[in-house]
């Protein structure tokens, strides 16, 4: 499944870095956009939820809108 989360507080490669490596170790494909605060990702609906995606972004330090 593909699906586009809009983010907050994202300024910087560093967040990117952060966003992509948090949810690559999670199985999850991740790319950002950071001018449209938006993550798009690609994802096994069996193997982990949006939910947690979402918990995974947030976790560290951004804000899903």
């Amino acid at each position: 499944m593909t699906t586009v989360i809009q983010v907050k507080g994202m300024s910087c490669q560093h967040c990117v870095n952060s966003i992509e490596g948090a949810l690559k170790k999670n199985g999850v494909a991740a790319k950002v956009d950071l001018p449209g605060n938006r993550v798009t990702v690609d994802f096994e609906e069996s193997a982990i939820s949006l939910a947690k995606i979402k918990s995974v972004i947030e976790d560290q330090g951004f804000d899903v809108v």
